[in-house]
């Protein structure tokens, strides 16, 4: 394979950095530029992994600030935030009772649950603090014939 020019280079190490999968980099490279490179080849521009240790401190600087730059972006998206997606679970949840599309909108109040946090983890009480341990619930079941009437009653 000839060597990759620069502006490959360093569309591949963008995309690493941004958190793409080596075989969607060079799915990418081949869509973009007709070039197909392999994944491993993809991977060796990836300053985290084993495969790109030697790679030019130029790339690494790219690397590092791309990624930087990524995550700080990401607090503009606004999915990414939890208070949009909550309000936009809530819109959902009311277009779809108002449908009534009960089972849908259970699965909605789920989600939303789980956005919170720990709204919809069934947490049982600590009996014993000094055991650090949770009292498990037990509960007894009779099986009673109702055909047969009770001696006692």
């Amino acid at each position: 394979m000839a060597a990759l020019s620069n502006e490959v280079k360093a569309f591949i190490v963008q995309a690493l950095a941004c958190f793409d999968t080596p075989s969607q980099v060079a799915e990418a490279v081949n869509k973009e530029f007709g070039i197909e490179i392999s994944r491993q080849t993809a991977e060796s521009h990836d300053p985290t992994k084993r495969q790109g240790r030697n790679l030019a401190k130029r790339w690494v600087t790219l690397f590092e600030d791309t990624r930087k730059r990524f995550r700080e972006e990401t607090a503009d998206i606004p999915i990414a935030n939890r208070a949009y997606r909550l309000r936009t679970l809530s819109r959902l949840v009311e277009k779809v009772e108002g449908m009534r599309n009960y089972g849908l909108t259970l699965q909605i109040l789920e989600q939303a649950a789980k956005e919170v946090g720990d709204v919809y983890v069934n947490r049982a009480a600590k009996v014993d603090d000094s055991l650090n341990s949770v009292s498990p619930t037990s509960v007894r079941v009779e099986v009673v014939d109702a055909r047969k009437r009770d001696a006692d009653a």
